[in-house]
């Protein structure tokens, strides 16, 4: 049934079937249908829905903001790295003119790579250090709010003797301003 046989009995089927069926498919069952009643909500509560994917949390904590704009800035200099070495192995297979620009600028490349590596590992340091993530008893950050707060509450308590003796109308001042 290779050529018009199988077309025949292909237009036999098609023929066949009630004319409302023709030009509409089996509505898959993980999609919802758009239109369909009570919207979304409803469709989850039916039977036989299942959806496409289920959100999980999340294992991990995001990357702060400048351990991942460090993050974003390695991965790219990685890339154009890449790149280079890729163009300056070609050039020199091919003997053409640029490969020797090409070599010294990968390496030179590579070392700003690698420094942008130690700049990601640096800066995550820092932020863990300065923001308290450590769960270390020695944490920096640790004793940093720790002495934050103590200075406050120093700076609280003067406020409100100064206020206190405000109030009083000088009496317990040694001396008047």
């Amino acid at each position: 049934m290779g050529t018009a046989e199988g077309r025949e009995a292909q237009a036999e089927r098609v023929a066949e079937r009630p004319a409302a069926t023709r030009g509409q498919r089996e509505p898959d069952r993980d999609i919802p249908v758009r239109g369909h009643v009570g919207g979304s909500a409803d469709t989850e509560r039916q039977p036989g829905y299942r959806p496409l994917w289920i959100e999980e949390p999340a294992k991990r904590h995001p990357l702060p903001d400048p351990v991942r704009t460090a993050a974003v800035r390695a991965v790219l200099i990685m890339a154009v790295t890449l790149i280079q070495a890729m163009v300056a192995f070609l050039c020199t297979m091919a003997g053409s003119w640029p490969a020797f620009p090409m070599v010294i600028s990968s390496v030179v490349s590579t070392v700003v790579a690698t420094w942008a590596v130690v700049d990601v590992w640096v800066t995550r340091q820092v932020w863990n250090q300065r923001n308290g993530v450590v769960s270390e008893p020695s944490s920096t950050a640790r004793t940093l709010r720790r002495e934050r707060r103590a200075r406050r509450r120093r700076e609280r308590a003067a406020l409100r003797e100064q206020e206190r003796i405000r109030r009083r109308g000088g009496a317990g001042q040694l001396s008047h301003p």
